[in-house]
């Protein structure tokens, strides 16, 4: 199958760390499911990172955890592509700090699937790409506001 045939949506990886003492409710994990059943996203990879107080760390499919441990994520036990490698895990661990445990989930857009395909299709090709904090957008409008005010 030709690249311009599959359609698939712009993929992204979060990583989302959690530190000690952080009441890990879980009230996200419905949010992300919900997504998942209505087609929005399609979750590609999930694995968790921990990082010990000595300074190593492990990363660990959803399914090697405690059963319980990850509720409701146990969905995503086993989503692997292969997408998620060592050099990854390495530089999440980097990142967060002793004591501290991170999940990292690759998913599709697969809202943006059938719209990909057809720029595709007719020859478009992606340039580029760039994520846009929420706090980045927030200052954005907060300096238009101002400068509208003058």
């Amino acid at each position: 199958m030709e690249a311009n045939e599959i359609e698939l949506g712009p993929i992204d990886m979060v990583v989302i760390g959690y530190p000690p003492g952080a009441p890990m409710s879980g009230e996200a994990i419905p949010i992300l499911l919900d997504l998942v059943d209505r087609g929005i996203v399609h979750v590609l990879d999930a694995l968790f990172v921990t990082k010990n107080e000595d300074g190593t760390f492990s990363g660990f499919d959803i399914a090697d955890l405690e059963p319980g441990s990850v509720g409701d994520l146990s969905v995503f036990a086993g989503a692997a592509t292969g997408l998620i490698g060592d050099e990854d895990v390495s530089m999440v661990a980097e990142e967060i700090e002793p004591g501290t445990s991170a999940v990292m989930i690759v998913y599709e857009n697969s809202w943006a699937a059938p719209c990909s395909a057809a720029v595709r299709r007719n020859g478009g090709r992606l340039i580029a790409s760039e994520r846009i904090s929420a706090q980045d957008l927030v200052d954005a409008l907060d300096a238009a506001e101002a400068t509208a005010a003058s």
